[in-house]
């Protein structure tokens, strides 16, 4: 995406990711990103360092679907969160949130922080 909110009409999604996970993502090393349901979002978003009021990356979400305990286990490679069971997730009904072709910014974009955005940010 080249555009990051030029012209008119054009929304761009960003989505909320905590480090040491956005780093990762955007490294290549986790390619799947758990959260507490699915997306319908597809194609490239954004994706924003929580709390640094920063752009630093983009990623196409591919995928989402909801995982098992043990597609939990045997995928430990791809969501790399090595220290949280199954059952110590902070969600009742674990999705994977599916990443390809992540790729850094040479240099941050600010943007502005909506009130009560709290996992995605429309950017426009």
């Amino acid at each position: 995406m080249s555009n990051f909110g030029e012209g008119e009409g054009i929304v761009i999604k960003g989505l909320l990711i905590k480090e040491p996970w956005v780093t990762h993502i955007l490294n290549g090393d986790k390619t799947w990103e758990i959260r507490s349901s699915q997306t319908k979002i597809r194609g490239e978003i954004h994706l924003i360092r929580s709390g640094s009021g920063l752009i630093v990356g983009t990623a196409t979400i591919e995928n989402s679907f909801p995982i098992t305990k043990d597609d939990y286990i045997q995928n430990m490679d791809k969501h790399c969160i090595k220290n949280v069971s199954y059952d110590e997730l902070a969600y009742k009904n674990p999705h994977a949130w599916v990443f390809n072709n992540p790729r850094w910014l040479k240099r941050p974009i600010p943007y502005r922080h909506k009130l009560g955005a709290v996992i995605w940010i429309n950017i426009d």
